[in-house]
């Protein structure tokens, strides 16, 4: 079963289910509100950064995962 993404029409917080293939939103409760009904979105994903052996990343960051460039997670 695949991980889908729903954003709540009530409060419009987004979650994601581990729901049935092309299930869709209308019955999905909120964690946030319980409020039923949600829109299914489109998810984006994160890919494995380029390292080398020692694991360090090849960009130069010291985090490696945002590649210097505002990072909110790590204050790049």
């Amino acid at each position: 079963m695949p991980i889908y993404e729903f954003r709540c029409n009530t409060c419009g917080h987004r979650f994601e289910k581990l729901c049935s293939l092309g299930e869709s939103g209308e019955h999905q409760v909120c964690p946030a509100c319980q409020a039923t009904g949600a829109n299914r979105v489109m998810s984006s994903f994160a890919s494995p950064g380029n390292r080398d052996a020692s694991g360090s990343s090849s960009g130069g960051s010291s985090c490696g995962g945002c590649a210097g460039k505002s990072c909110a997670t790590c204050g790049h």
